[in-house]
């Protein structure tokens, strides 16, 4: 056996051993009860239909132009009047 080997043994032994340890605990038990319970209450959800997924990325899409847009008015903006008044007190 080389090293590469003995190394994935020893590695798939504490991995075995972790997993052990969290079924002994009733951690496995509590993750699968979680998972159970996020699923039943995704099935309560409503989802959008395509039309509504469109018009909503659309939406997105437009706000973070204006954002965007915004933001880099402001930016260039303030960067002007910095440097203005950089000028007048320098």
């Amino acid at each position: 056996m080389n090293g590469d080997t003995i190394k994935l043994i020893v590695m798939c032994a504490a991995v075995g051993g972790i997993f052990a340890y969290l079924w002994y605990t009733g951690q496995v038990t509590r993750f699968a009860n979680y998972v159970r319970a996020t699923r039943e209450e995704l099935k309560k959800c409503s989802w959008p239909n395509f039309e509504e997924l469109q018009g909503q990325t659309l939406l997105i899409f437009v706000a973070i132009a204006l954002l965007g847009t915004f933001t880099f008015v402001v930016d260039i903006t303030s960067s002007h009047v910095l440097q203005a008044l950089y000028k007048i007190f320098s």
